[in-house]
């Protein structure tokens, strides 16, 4: 009788341990993005493909330039992950501490002429210069890495100067590319991963900038202080490095840096 209260017994604690780990394991989980405005659409497509495996799991980003966005972050702004579309900002929320673990490249982006009202895709950087592109929209380069590179394109093919009164600056690439859409500047410079977007593909038009014009675009993400505990936020940073997320990244126009990650 002892022998069989403490068979029972035992049962019992083990199918409570059970129950408490399962219960655990369906809690759902949450965590908040910090993302540079270049993925508003692939990054979007990205998430809504890891919910039909994991739709208990819920997912919020915060998109816009990475450089305000890192300014945020470093003042405790609450997010778990920071995509950003210039490797240096993740580099310096580490320098600053402010990260958990080292930046993980994830694609290389590229700059293109969009227009919504001229048509686009035989147009030159030089030809930004011809005084009917009264405005041009480019993202600030101050704290917008494709503003960044937009303003390097500018300067290479030898037009700044005669562009430079006729600019009109977005806060972010999104934004840039709605000043455009908007007819608010008749061209602009954006980011590729935009310019790909089905509805802004009926739109407008495109020409891809030559990557000769500027310095690469290759982008990081990184694990803030505050995603260090988050099983979400490393789940998802391993679903980002698979090869489901890259083949949406590709889709985008993204160049993957490289090879996928098993996870």
């Amino acid at each position: 009788m002892i022998k069989m209260r403490a068979l029972l017994g035992g049962l019992l604690a083990l199918a409570l341990t059970l129950s408490m780990h399962t219960a655990h394991a369906s809690q759902p989980r949450h965590m908040t993005i910090a993302a540079a405005a270049d993925l508003h659409y692939a990054l979007d497509a990205v998430i809504a493909a890891y919910h039909q495996a994991h739709p208990q799991d819920a997912i919020e980003v915060s998109y816009g330039s990475s450089g305000k966005l890192l300014a945020q972050i470093e003042q405790g702004a609450p997010f778990e992950l920071f995509f950003s579309a210039d490797s240096e900002y993740p580099k310096q929320l580490v320098a600053a501490g402010a990260a958990s673990g080292d930046p993980v490249p994830y694609a290389l982006g590229h700059i293109v002429i969009w227009s919504a009202s001229v048509d686009a895709s035989k147009l030159t950087v030089a030809d930004l210069a011809k005084p009917s592109f009264d405005h041009i929209a480019i993202a600030n380069p101050e704290h917008a890495p494709y503003g960044k590179r937009a303003e390097q394109a500018l300067r290479a093919a030898g037009v700044w100067d005669a562009v430079q009164s006729r600019l009109v600056y977005g806060d972010n690439i999104a934004q840039t590319a709605q000043f455009i859409a908007s007819g608010n500047a008749k061209v602009g410079i954006i980011a590729q991963s935009l310019a790909l977007d089905p509805q802004m593909a009926k739109k407008g038009s495109y020409a891809l900038i030559p990557a000769t014009l500027y310095q690469p675009l290759l982008q990081s993400f990184v694990v803030t202080r505050r995603g260090a505990d988050n099983t979400l936020a490393h789940d998802f940073a391993r679903y980002m490095q698979g090869a489901e997320a890259r083949s949406v990244l590709s889709r985008y126009g993204f160049s993957l840096p490289s090879p996928a990650v098993e996870h």
